[in-house]
């Protein structure tokens, strides 16, 4: 990535930062970006992040690592990252009709984790996302192993955790993706 794109990117992301000051409550933009400088694949990964619709914005602060979490915090689920099935194993199980791609694929290919339960519904915390749309979740072992996998989305609400088949795709079912930085 390119200073000029760089720079267009943390204008971005800073923006962002200042309008949603609830997803991040004690953090300050100052020590994100000073964390994020010299993390060129990190900044490639947000600019994916960006590009496909996905909005990233820092949503807390591990803890333990110190690592600031970004996350897709579009309203719906990322507009460039939809109509995907589950996985790799899910896709070539296709006869026909076959999506583009897979959840996982995509996600490993720009850098970032797929959100888990626990993740999804700390991100409904806040604020509402997926009204209209859903988003492909990782997906335990012991179920992917039957041929399932999870998604969830919001609707009255509340937030409702689902299953289909791993190899199902929807132009309304995308992925949320997880940035540690």
């Amino acid at each position: 990535m390119n200073i000029e794109d760089k720079d267009e990117l943390l204008t971005a992301l800073s923006e962002r930062f200042r309008k949603n000051p609830g997803r991040h409550r004690g953090i300050e933009w100052a020590e994100v970006e000073a964390r994020l400088h010299g993390r060129s694949e990190a900044f490639k990964t947000l600019g994916e992040m960006e590009r496909t619709g996905g909005e990233p914005d820092v949503i807390g602060r591990d803890d333990k690592s110190g690592e600031y979490l970004f996350c897709d915090c579009s309203p719906e689920t990322p507009a460039g990252r939809r109509s995907l099935c589950y996985d790799r194993q899910a896709l070539d199980a296709r006869k026909e009709h076959k999506p583009a791609g897979s959840a996982v694929e995509a996600a490993e290919a720009m850098g970032v984790d797929l959100l888990t339960e626990a993740g999804y519904r700390a991100l409904q915390e806040l604020g509402e996302f997926d009204t209209k749309t859903s988003s492909w979740i990782r997906t335990p072992a012991d179920v992917r192993a039957l041929g399932g996998a999870l998604f969830c989305d919001r609707r009255y609400g509340r937030v409702f955790v689902y299953h289909n088949g791993a190899d199902s795709y929807y132009s309304v079912r995308g992925f949320r993706g997880m940035l540690r930085v």
